[in-house]
This record gives C-alpha cells, sequence and structure tokens, in this order.
C-alpha cells in the first residue's frame, strides 16, 4: 500500500467534527443545568422555606446523584458524546469522574478497590482547587 493510498482511506474514515453544532449543544446543555438548579432553587425557597446556603447544598448534591445514576446507568458517557463540555464541566462532571472508578475497581473490594482507586480522576481536580484556593487567598489577604 502506498502512502498516499493510506492517507486517502484515513481521510474518507476520519470522523468529521461539526464544531459550531458541538458548541451549541454544549451550551445549551449548560444553560439547561444552570437553569434547572435555579428553578429548584426558586422552588426549596418558595415552598419549603430553606435558607440559600441549604438550598445550594441541596442542588449541589442532586446534581452529583443524578450525575452518579446516570454513571452507573451507563448514560452519562453517551450524553458526553452529545453533549460534550455543557454536561461534564459542572458538578455532574465530576460525580462521573468518581462514580466510573469506583465502579471500575469494586471488584477488588471496598477498601483496596473503591476506597483506593475512587478519586484517581477527581484527585487532581480536587488538589488543584485546594492550591489554587490558597494561592488567590493569599493574595487577597496581601493585596486587598
Amino acid at each position: 500500500m502506498t502512502k498516499e493510498r493510506y492517507q486517502k482511506i484515513c481521510k474518507s474514515i476520519k470522523i468529521k467534527n461539526n464544531k459550531k453544532r458541538n458548541a451549541l449543544l454544549s451550551f445549551l446543555m449548560g444553560g439547561f443545568i444552570s437553569m434547572s438548579g435555579e428553578i429548584i432553587n426558586l422552588l426549596l425557597g418558595k415552598y419549603f422555606d430553606i435558607s440559600k446556603e441549604n438550598r445550594i447544598v441541596i442542588i449541589v448534591m442532586l446534581f452529583i446523584f443524578i450525575g452518579a445514576i446516570l454513571t452507573g446507568l451507563g448514560l452519562f458517557d453517551n450524553l458526553v458524546q452529545i453533549f460534550g463540555a455543557g454536561l461534564f464541566i459542572p458538578i455532574t462532571g465530576f460525580s462521573n469522574a468518581v462514580c466510573s472508578e469506583a465502579m471500575e475497581y469494586k471488584s477488588e473490594g471496598p477498601i483496596y478497590g473503591i476506597g483506593a482507586n475512587m478519586f484517581k480522576l477527581a484527585g487532581s481536580v480536587i488538589t488543584y482547587g485546594i492550591v489554587i484556593s490558597i494561592i488567590l487567598s493569599l493574595l487577597y489577604c496581601l493585596f486587598i
């Protein structure tokens, strides 16, 4: 097989990305998640008289739970293929990262399997968040 023939075959089977469509779907899903959170916030405040701080905690826990359920059912990865960063960047993506690792290593037991491997993907995000928070707090204290 010649190099030109090989390149022609590669071009014919290459997946073509529609960047505008992907960006629009990501934007819409991110907006849907935000809008859902705001609607839940308003409903909790109106009908259950819950403080704003507690409503935020409830909403975050709800989105983490939904992400975990979708991961457990095997639907999260399929939805991410459609909606991309609009679904993966919010807290639902963090939930997916933790749950998928826990599911992958559950056969090795609760301590050495789930406990030891659950934060492989999410650990770097947590570490980065803590380090950046400390740096920004120090900068805030020094300059403001």
